[in-house]
């Protein structure tokens, strides 16, 4: 029997993570978009990085904006936001079309990520601070902090895992907690500080993905040492049909629906409930999902115990 290999993909669609880890707004806003931004970058010959950053510089100053009680200075800073998102989409699109991915890349852009969600958290406390809300808001928005830290964590181990199962492509794209340490304990303060702290920090986030998620990680390590990375096509589909009616639940944990909310609660000038919202419904959606995708993850283990 042969072996089912993935589509040929042409055109934005070669930029695509994979079709089904892409949310409406992505297929049909942000990555059409960012693939004409990848073409023009690419003729600058700017690279993924250079992009990741720019999406930084933009994120932080809409964060910056959310901190003015007018509505049309917080009108600014969506736009703002919503360019930084597009550029996010556009720094991995510009590394898939210019073949140009690295682990490097990948840690300069969660950083921006996060830098961005910070910069938000941080002047929506601040505004509320100085309306006249409890200093119990402080402690509110660390929750909320580091509650957004762990979903995006585990939102993104889930998504690559996902890509690393039912794709070829991305399974060269998937590190371990220990190889990362190997590598790690190979660069040195004096010679390379900025490769180890960007290592340092990535090790802290892959740390966060495997504790989340351990029945999972100890599948991804039985099937390398199984298969080597040659997943059995019947593995493949199996996975596929178990994990792909839960992403769109995991989309609800990224960027987008966030600020949609966000945007929302700015215009009726109650930005102070986006701390609700993220620490009761999604920290709830959270849990259940971890729950969920580990289930998954021992019924497959079972599968494989014979072989």
């Amino acid at each position: 029997m042969l072996r089912q290999t993935d589509a040929p993909r042409s055109g934005v669609e070669a930029t695509y993570k994979a079709r089904e880890v892409e949310g409406v707004f992505d297929l049909y806003f942000y990555r059409p978009i960012g693939f004409w931004l990848a073409r023009f970058f690419a003729w600058l010959k700017m690279t993924p990085a250079a992009v990741s950053l720019l999406a930084g510089i933009f994120g932080v100053v809409a964060g910056h904006l959310y901190y003015y009680r007018h509505l049309g200075i917080n009108v600014v800073g969506m736009m703002l936001h919503v360019c930084a998102n597009t550029l996010d989409n556009a720094d991995g699109q510009l590394a898939r079309l210019t073949h140009r991915e690295s682990r490097e890349g990948r840690i300069i852009d969660s950083v921006a990520d996060h830098l961005v969600f910070v910069s938000v958290y941080l002047h929506l406390t601040l505004r509320c601070l100085f309306a006249g809300s409890s200093p119990a808001i402080i402690l509110l928005a660390c929750a909320v902090g580091i509650s957004h830290a762990l979903q995006g964590a585990a939102a993104d181990y889930y998504r690559s895992t996902y890509l690393y199962f039912v794709t070829t492509g991305a399974r060269t794209s998937v590190d371990s907690l220990s190889g990362l340490r190997s590598d790690y304990s190979k660069l040195t303060w004096r010679h390379t500080p900025w490769q180890k702290l960007l290592l340092a920090l990535y090790l802290n986030f892959t740390r966060q993905q495997e504790m989340l998620a351990p029945r999972l990680k100890t599948l991804r390590d039985v099937v390398r040492q199984l298969f080597h990375g040659e997943i059995p096509e019947r593995l493949r589909t199996r996975y596929r049909n178990l994990a792909r009616p839960t992403l769109k639940w995991w989309r609800l944990l990224m960027t987008n629906v966030r600020m949609l909310v966000l945007f929302a609660l700015l215009f009726i000038s109650q930005p102070v409930y986006y701390f609700w919202f993220e620490l009761i419904p999604l920290n709830l959606l959270f849990v259940y999902l971890l729950f969920r995708q580990e289930d998954m993850a021992e019924s497959l283990l079972e599968t494989l115990e014979p072989a």
